[in-house]
């Protein structure tokens, strides 16, 4: 029996990887269609940091933080996207979570410029709003995979 659990536990990281990815592609699809991140994909994100639950990761929560206190300071972010990167500091802990967060607001920073070039090829002017859900996800999920 306790052969069967030790080789079960080395499964929960695959599991909680799969759980992780497709509530954040889900996030993502919502975000892009309706402009909203369900509290229930939010939850269903913390629900899956407890597949491999260590304490050290509660820290994960502190880079909601940051988008905490943009928002307030600056408008322009709702409070799914802090929600999600909270829940998702729970699977990721902080280190993690704030690689996610550089590599998810790099990868908007490209997609603005490259949307920005563009429109004035085309002779318009570029969004200045976009979903920030697809480049958080974009984030975590390769802060979770790579590092």
């Amino acid at each position: 029996m306790g052969a069967n659990l030790d080789a079960l536990s080395h499964l929960a990281p695959y599991v909680q990887g799969g759980f992780f990815v497709a509530l954040l592609l889900a996030a993502s699809v919502s975000d892009i269609r309706m402009k909203i991140i369900p509290d229930g994909v939010c939850l269903g994100v913390a629900l899956t940091g407890m597949l491999t639950f260590e304490p050290v990761k509660l820290a994960g929560i502190l880079a909601a933080a940051l988008f905490l206190i943009t928002a307030l300071l600056f408008g322009g972010m709702d409070g799914g996207d802090i929600k999600l990167m909270a829940a998702s500091g729970l699977v990721l802990g902080f280190s993690k979570s704030m690689a996610a967060t550089v590599i998810g607001l790099t990868a908007l920073l490209v997609f603005h410029g490259g949307n920005h070039i563009i429109q004035k090829l085309r002779g318009r002017t570029a969004g200045k709003a976009y979903p920030l859900a697809p480049f958080l996800s974009l984030g975590c999920i390769a802060a979770y995979f790579i590092f």
